[in-house]
């Protein structure tokens, strides 16, 4: 039987590399992008999570959450911005995540069939992140802290959630920053930052692959640059 996959953020990136290490016979995939729905709108998660059971024939195994945003939001600029850019972090890479693992849980438990989650985090949960990213680093925290509360209260329903963290990886989405100093020769013994394939790899094989006893595993890419 094909194992039913949503993906968010899966236009480019490091959800493109994770629909495509996911394609296959085995799997019918809905790779979500912005086009389909607006994760900063609080109802987005839900009309999307509704709209990908409807082209999954009423059946989902497997969410990955990808989706994310990463806006640099300086301590000087004014309350209202900044408080802004906190509030619409938190509700993309966090709330909106949530909003649809608790649409997963519920879907699964209502069916009584195993399910798995792969929430795509950052190194930034543990280390932190730069001066102007407070929000990204606390939304990538919560995330996990999220994924392990998941992994312990579901386990015995056989739905299982796994986190990878990522640091820096050759996207878009980290190029300014990444332009701005001599970050991979400073700050990555591996002396490059890593591929959205490697990502897609290791998140293909906690959604299919994982045995069970890994559930609420946190798994790092990141060249060494943190390691724990």
């Amino acid at each position: 039987m094909q194992s039913h996959i949503v993906i968010t953020g899966a236009s480019r990136g490091i959800g493109a590399a994770i629909a495509e290490a996911l394609r296959g016979d085995a799997t019918k995939i809905v790779a979500l992008s912005s086009a389909d729905g607006d994760l900063a709108d609080p109802t987005a998660p839900e009309a999307l999570w509704q709209a990908s059971l409807d082209r999954l024939d009423g059946r989902i195994d497997i969410l990955i959450n990808n989706a994310g945003i990463f806006e640099a939001s300086p301590i000087d600029e004014s309350d209202a911005d900044w408080l802004a850019h906190w509030n619409r972090t938190m509700q993309v890479n966090l709330t909106a995540s949530a909003l649809l693992c608790r649409r997963a849980v519920q879907h699964w438990q209502a069916s009584g069939k195993a399910g798995r989650i792969v929430n795509i985090a950052s190194r930034a949960a543990y280390r932190g992140d730069s001066a102007e990213h407070w929000h990204y680093a606390a939304s990538k925290a919560g995330m996990v802290a999220m994924t392990k509360t998941i992994a312990r209260a579901y386990a015995k329903d056989d739905i299982l959630a796994f986190a990878i963290c990522p640091g820096f990886t050759k996207t878009g989405m980290a190029d300014d920053y990444l332009a701005s100093g001599d970050v991979v020769h400073t700050d990555i013994p591996l002396g490059r930052v890593a591929l959205p394939e490697e990502v897609g790899e290791m998140a293909r094989w906690c959604a299919l692959d994982a045995p069970a006893s890994m559930t609420g595993a946190v798994l790092d890419v990141n060249g060494a640059s943190y390691v724990r």
